[in-house]
């Protein structure tokens, strides 16, 4: 309709163009950047490697938060924004703040958990946050990790524009769904109010998904070998 009525304007059949009322087409969520494992792998053997360093704080920080980015899921505000009291004791979850002020329970893996307690046992004093920052009162703000985490991707042979904070809470989603992970229980680990959220993580395992429909649906013993379905011609 756009270019019918922007034919009749330039053709003079017409003296105003009504289109510019018309509804636009809604954008597509773009598909979240991803990294491998093998990038992945890369990040942690970095990370440990300089925390191993005696007296390097500021390394046993990167590797607590390189865990929590990937091992939980949490967005870079949540986890710059976390209180000391929210380091698991008793059960391995923490609570989480999320978006709207929506709270969660997020687990912590044992590797999580160990990260952790290097980095309380070399922790600045005197602040009731997890991540202060060393420049004042407040935490560790988004853009100082964003800085930090691309300094490591660049010291671990990562290309440093793959990696952020967010790219590290895609990693997660996208590495827990092709382990087999229910999508209603990723969308609570990530805090999504919205499973169509969630759903922008199906595309990377499609593979898996057809495999299973071919392995499971009843009409597969029927098939007598032949996929139910099919994967498009490349």
């Amino acid at each position: 309709m756009r270019q019918f009525f922007g034919f009749l304007v330039d053709e003079g059949l017409r003296a105003d163009d009504p289109s510019a009322a018309l509804p636009r087409p809604r954008t597509r969520r773009p598909l979240p950047r991803l990294l491998s494992h093998d990038e992945i792998d890369a990040l942690f053997r970095q990370a440990e490697l300089e925390a191993a360093e005696e007296g390097n704080a500021g390394a046993i920080r990167m590797l607590a938060l390189l865990e929590m980015l990937y091992g939980s899921g949490l967005r870079a505000s949540e986890l710059v924004s976390l209180p000391l009291s929210a380091v698991p004791r008793d059960a391995p979850f923490i609570t989480v703040t999320g978006k709207g002020g929506q709270q969660r329970m997020v687990p912590v893996s044992g590797r999580a958990q160990s990260a952790l307690n290097r980095w309380m046992a070399v922790r600045p004093a005197g602040s009731r946050l997890l991540f202060p920052s060393g420049a004042k009162a407040g935490h560790l703000s988004r853009v100082r990790l964003f800085q930090l985490l691309r300094d490591l991707a660049g010291r671990a042979g990562v290309a440093p524009e793959k990696v952020s904070p967010h790219v590290l809470r895609h990693a997660f989603a996208t590495h827990l769904l092709e382990g087999g992970a229910d999508l209603r229980v990723l969308q609570t680990l990530l805090g999504h109010a919205d499973i169509a959220t969630t759903q922008i993580y199906t595309h990377v395992d499609s593979a898996r998904l057809i495999a299973l429909v071919n392995a499971r649906h009843p009409l597969a013993e029927r098939a007598s070998g032949r996929s139910i379905v099919h994967t498009r011609p490349a």
